[in-house]
């Protein structure tokens, strides 16, 4: 009998200090370099996205590959290859956590368009919502506790 999964993760994490260095002229690439990795581990890319100070991911995971060293190699990996290629030339390193909640097949379509606008949901207008708040905000729903002394 074949094995049937549908493990989709909604996988955020921000820059070391929140610090907002991924310039917009480049971000595609690294939304390229992560998709790489992805595809090599099995995964399915439904959306990439983010701004200066974090990215989103909405990704399924291949049954064989565990959610915490998949973080870890796009962190890991990612990392290097922006300071080797000298992509962010202020880049310092990613956060040390991450946020990863599960995702039902029928949320997919209305998480995806939310990736997709994530320059518009954090433009700099009043009202926006920065990164603490947004990831707080999902944290919240998915009724975790939210630990602030975990974000300098």
């Amino acid at each position: 009998m074949p094995t049937y999964t549908d493990i989709t993760y909604h996988i955020v994490f921000g820059t070391k200090n929140r610090e907002p260095v991924l310039a917009k002229a480049r971000r595609d690439d690294l939304f390229r370099f992560v998709w790489g990795l992805l595809q090599r581990r099995d995964c399915h890319l439904y959306r990439i996205g983010g701004v200066e100070d974090h990215i989103h991911l909405l990704t399924s995971l291949h049954p064989a590959v565990a959610l915490a060293d998949l973080v870890k190699d796009i962190k890991i990996t990612s990392s290097a290859w922006i300071k080797g290629e000298r992509i962010f030339p202020h880049f310092s390193a990613w956060q040390e956590g991450y946020g990863a909640f599960t995702v039902a097949a029928e949320a997919r379509p209305a998480l995806i368009e939310y990736i997709k606008g994530q320059e518009e949901h954090h433009a700099h207008a009043p009202g926006a919502e920065d990164f603490v708040a947004e990831l707080r905000r999902l944290v919240e729903a998915a009724q975790l506790e939210w630990k602030p002394q975990y974000l300098p």
